[in-house]
């Protein structure tokens, strides 16, 4: 009775391991559905892959500009408008902050996010302007074929991130396979073993 007991409670813990593994796979299919849809498009979508220099020629402090991120339709905030020299060429190109900033708002070099109040950004965007009158020549990203002419600051998703983004379910993958595996491997060393003693019987 005590040996039927144990056994019943084997499979039910052999079941529930399973369960679990097959569920870390599936929920390891889902992640990578969901970069392969999200991170991955942005990242091949964007233009802007060639790493070069910019040098400042301008920067403009527009005091009010319409704003499509800001949460009332009707808001207008102060905005950062930055030429630069691209690659010493004599080509002067406007500069945006991301991909994201170009998308969203081609009038401004730099988009506030919702939180911040006009004074705020006001402030925010004068530092801005100030550093770039002081380093004058920095790194940026344009686009190699020469199609779009603006030039941006720093990439949302670089090639580097990727990895990171597949980490964690790679890892749940990893994972839910092994203890899928390891499920299997002890119900089949338990039928060897009964085999085994039955045969000795």
């Amino acid at each position: 009775m005590l040996a039927k007991k144990l056994v019943t409670a084997q499979k039910r813990g052999e079941t529930r391991a399973l369960c679990l593994g097959l569920g870390m796979v599936a929920c390891s299919m889902v992640m990578y559905f969901f970069i392969g849809i999200t991170i991955v498009p942005l990242y091949t979508s964007s233009v802007w892959t060639k790493n070069t220099t910019c040098k400042v020629l301008k920067t403009n402090i527009k005091e009010k500009v319409d704003c499509s991120c800001c949460e009332e339709a009707n808001d207008s905030y102060p905005c950062l408008e930055v030429w630069v020299n691209l690659n010493f060429s004599g080509q002067e190109v406007m500069l945006y902050h991301t991909e994201d900033t170009w998308r969203r708002n081609r009038k401004c070099s730099y988009i506030p996010t919702k939180k911040e109040t006009a004074k705020e950004v006001k402030q925010l965007i004068e530092t801005i302007a100030e550093n770039f009158r002081r380093y004058q020549t920095f790194p940026c990203y344009c686009d190699p074929e020469g199609k779009q002419t603006s030039v941006i600051y720093s990439k949302l998703y670089q090639l580097k991130d990727l990895p990171f983004a597949f980490l964690w379910p790679s890892l749940m993958l990893t994972g839910g396979i092994l203890i899928v595996v390891m499920v299997k491997v002890n119900q089949y060393m338990s039928v060897f073993s009964a085999w085994q003693y039955k045969t000795n019987i």
